[in-house]
Formats: structure tokens, C-alpha cells, sequence
């Protein structure tokens, strides 16, 4: 049995100027998508793509610098598993 989960943590820091870390765990191998949406739902920038990740605790680094001050949403996709959390990018 594992000893991780799957599970999707508050980026941090948060509220962020310009970049921030989101963390995320996952149990088993599995194909990782992280996205990163705008309110209105568009797609703003794709951190991984259909990525083959192992088990563990993972950080990505999100750099906004491009971006407007906002609200953003990020959904991670694990296999079967799909967590969203929002964050504040403030300028």
C-alpha cells in the first residue's frame, strides 16, 4: 500500500506578485495534467501536460508576471482523480 495520497494543496504564497508554488501528491504512477483557468474558464497556461509523474509529493513553480491581477483557478488531473482550488494574483 502507499504511503501517499492524491490530493491537491493550496498554492502558496497566496495571495501572490508574480509566482507562487502549488504542491501536489500523488498515490501511484498515473499521467498528471495541471492547468491553470482564468474565471471565465479560459485556459491561461498549462503547467504539465499528460506527464507520466511517480508517487510522491511534487511543487511546480507558476510564474504569472504575464498576467493581469485576479482571481485564477488551477485543477489538477491524476488518473480518475480532479481537485480545483482558486488563487489571488495581485499586482
Amino acid at each position: 500500500m502507499s504511503r501517499f495520497n492524491y490530493e491537491l494543496y493550496q498554492n502558496y504564497p497566496n495571495p501572490f506578485n508574480p509566482a507562487t508554488t502549488i504542491d501536489f501528491e500523488i498515490a501511484s504512477p498515473v499521467n498528471v495534467n495541471l492547468i491553470i483557468y482564468n474565471m471565465l474558464g479560459e485556459q491561461v497556461e498549462v503547467l504539465i501536460s499528460n506527464q507520466l509523474t511517480e508517487a510522491g509529493v511534487h511543487s511546480v513553480r507558476f510564474d504569472a508576471s504575464t498576467l493581469a491581477s485576479g482571481t485564477y483557478i488551477y485543477r489538477l488531473q491524476a488518473g480518475s482523480f480532479v481537485e480545483t482550488k482558486k488563487m489571488m494574483l495581485t499586482k
